[in-house]
């Protein structure tokens, strides 16, 4: 099993508490010619983190934040998602592809996680059973635990 990376970013101050998990969506276009940009846009887009600390009381001025930004400590949250069911084998390694389309399905949701990387590897944590819907096209999924590698 992979050790937990821990990374050091930076977040607006009102956000900055551990246990809030987010989707870091990439730099926009206020962060050019930051002096703090790198730090703060350090993080994979699309993928889900968790802070687990925040650093200390330091405030950073910032174009996007209203009252500053501050360093905080986080880690890639693990993923709930529907994978075929073959590939629903604990501490196995897969590729995630969810190779879906229908937007409308009640599982879609599900099967194309925010947080989870298309065409990136994750580790099962965890098989947590059956769907809550079936799946529109009659495919044998599985509710998952998708850990980072």
């Amino acid at each position: 099993m992979s050790q937990t990376k821990i990374k050091v970013t930076l977040i607006g101050t009102h956000l900055a508490r551990p246990g809030l998990e987010f989707v870091y969506e990439g730099a926009l276009p206020e962060c050019r010619g930051c002096k703090v940009n790198k730090v703060c846009n350090n993080l994979q887009p699309s993928k889900r983190y968790q802070i687990v600390s925040v650093r200390n009381s330091t405030r950073h001025e910032c174009r996007v934040h209203a009252g500053g930004a501050c360093a905080v400590e986080v880690i890639e949250s693990p993923v709930l998602a529907l994978i075929p069911a073959e590939k629903a084998i604990v501490n196995s390694k897969i590729l995630f592809e969810h190779g879906c389309n229908r937007e409308s399905c009640k599982g879609y949701d599900l099967c194309c996680p925010e947080g989870a990387v298309q065409g990136e590897y994750y580790l099962v944590g965890e098989v947590l059973g059956n769907p809550p819907v079936e799946c529109e096209r009659g495919r044998a999924l599985k509710m998952v635990e998708l850990r980072p590698t």
